[in-house]
């Protein structure tokens, strides 16, 4: 046995004897990361919820508690601010959790042309989509690897598979979260860690009217629940997979766009499915 096994297996027996496993979730207080929550509830795992509304929070807290006997946490910081990240870390480091799973599922968009939305609403939406999830993937991921365990479920979307029109800047966003986990899905081979993108097509939840898509002609047929979107998800996650598309449509458009040789094609298609009604 090699004195480096050796640090790695006590490290593992200090960490089950000492210290209390959670999985965080962030947007958890509606859509897909509300159904996230619920899915691990019923696993019977101790959740640490995040989003900003205090008071939702503790409404779902108080429902997973009573309904599923788990324990559940709340943190409700904005993590399209800089200073969101610090406020999970610190919670927790100063309850000595240890995080074996997190779901990166925070996020909005702002639809509409380019240059006629605001430019501080993409700053923000880069700030949330990108740098916090990047952060938190960082952060815990090294504390994962550590460990030798551990899992991370990043939520990107359809959008994140082609240029988007009307919808520029969430895409980008989006193909950034599919890279960075392809990416680091790799380097964590081995080390017994993983990490899977979930990409839904249009879902039912309030993301639509956060990122004024009433009009768009996406969410006019083929949307998802929520519920069967984080299904997807879930699975996806604890069997350890890259990459998770729900939805046979969703896996079509997905698998073409991927073949496409044109990417002026590409962005035609993506044009006409991202117009308005």
């Amino acid at each position: 046995m090699t004195l480096s096994y050796l640090k790695h297996f006590c490290n593992q027996i200090y960490y089950q004897l000492t210290m209390k496993e959670i999985v965080i979730i962030t947007g958890a207080s509606s859509g897909i990361g509300y159904e996230l929550a619920v899915l691990f509830a019923q696993d019977k795992k101790d959740i640490l919820i995040v989003a900003r509304d205090e008071e939702k929070l503790l409404k779902i807290k108080n429902s997973i508690e009573d309904q599923y006997k788990t324990k559940v946490y709340v943190v409700a910081t904005d993590l399209s601010k800089q200073e969101g990240t610090e406020t999970i870390k610190q919670a927790v480091s100063a309850n000595d959790w240890v995080v074996s799973e997190l779901v990166n599922n925070a996020g909005f968009g702002e639809y509409g042309q380019f240059i006629e939305r605001k430019m501080d609403k993409y700053c923000e939406m880069i700030q949330l989509n990108i740098l916090s999830l990047t952060e938190l993937s960082y952060h815990f991921g090294k504390e994962m690897v550590k460990r030798g365990k551990g899992r991370i479920l990043n939520v990107a979307s359809m959008a994140g598979l082609q240029p988007d029109p009307n919808f520029a800047v969430y895409g980008a966003t989006k193909a950034y979260v599919i890279s960075l986990t392809e990416a680091i899905h790799k380097e964590f081979e081995n080390t017994g860690v993983t990490v899977t993108v979930l990409s839904p097509g249009a879902t039912e939840s309030n993301f639509m009217e956060r990122a004024d898509m009433n009009n768009a002609k996406l969410y006019a047929k083929g949307v998802m629940s929520a519920k069967a979107v984080a299904l997807v998800g879930y699975r996806g996650m604890m069997s350890g997979k890259l990459h998770v598309v729900p939805g046979i449509r969703n896996n079509v458009l997905a698998f073409f766009s991927g073949i496409m040789p044109s990417s002026k094609l590409r962005l035609n298609i993506a044009a006409k499915v991202m117009a308005t009604k």
